[in-house]
């Protein structure tokens, strides 16, 4: 069941409805308060909040990509492993 979940960025309010579980939720606003925390130190007077929040974004998003790649990656090296392996087994079989 979706429920709403309020939170501050920024002396902002935001809000979004949600049925992740609690704990997931509280390890996402926390991921982007880190990000913010890590990145803004210097910006923090010059950029607007909205600019900051989109950085943040764009980086959480290329970390998503390059997870994306690298998991893909292990996936097909798995399975040429794998591939072996029954290649191996078959013909000892035989």
């Amino acid at each position: 069941m979706e429920r709403r979940v309020d939170f501050k960025l920024f002396n902002q309010e935001f809000s979004f409805y949600t049925d992740a579980p609690p704990e997931e939720v509280e390890q996402v606003i926390s991921l982007v308060r880190n990000e913010l925390n890590e990145d803004g130190q210097g910006f923090r007077a010059s950029l607007p909040s909205s600019k900051m929040l989109v950085l943040v974004c764009l980086k959480i998003a290329a970390r998503y990509v390059q997870l994306d790649r690298e998991y893909e990656q292990f996936r097909a090296r798995q399975g040429e492993s794998i591939d072996k392996l029954i290649s191996k087994v078959s013909s000892g079989l035989e």
